[in-house]
């Protein structure tokens, strides 16, 4: 099955990094420079770790703005000057990394299939959400903290 995963809009948060830190405050959102931990702070929008040093914006963001019990929001980091990731077919390696919860969604923003996967395998759990015809698209969550990682649409 072909499918699509996208990362965020850079254009939505590149105007964060102008902003001072009472300026963030002030929008719930704080500016962090990564350390060496490995894997990096996950960017949402190039869907790549972090390297030591990096300027990052922790924010809240509504990536499932649904009108339903499913509606959700949570924290995310993003990195000054990022494109954003939009690739058929590949699953980058931050995704790779990590233990994932990849949920699928209708067009009413109702859940029809969840499953806990390990990314190397993100593929196969893809292709068994998406079986499913009434899932429209899927999102992808890190599994131990659970914020948002992506989105993934049929090709």
């Amino acid at each position: 099955m072909d499918f699509r995963i996208k990362g965020l809009p850079a254009e939505r948060f590149q105007h964060l990094f102008a902003l001072s830190d009472a300026e963030l405050a002030a929008q719930g959102a704080v500016r962090r420079v990564a350390e060496g931990r490995v894997p990096g702070y996950p960017c949402r929008i190039s869907l790549t770790d972090s390297k030591p040093g990096d300027e990052l914006i922790l924010a809240n963001y509504e990536h499932l703005p649904v009108n339903s019990p499913y509606r959700m929001r949570f924290a995310i980091y993003v990195r000054r000057g990022e494109e954003t990731y939009d690739k058929i077919g590949e699953v980058p390696e931050q995704l790779r990394l990590r233990t994932l919860a990849v949920r699928g969604y209708d067009a009413a923003g109702m859940m029809t299939g969840c499953e806990l996967v390990e990314g190397r395998a993100l593929e196969g759990a893809i292709e068994r959400l998406f079986a499913d015809r009434r899932a429209e698209y899927l999102h992808v969550h890190f599994a131990a903290p659970g914020c948002y990682a992506a989105r993934v649409e049929r090709a």
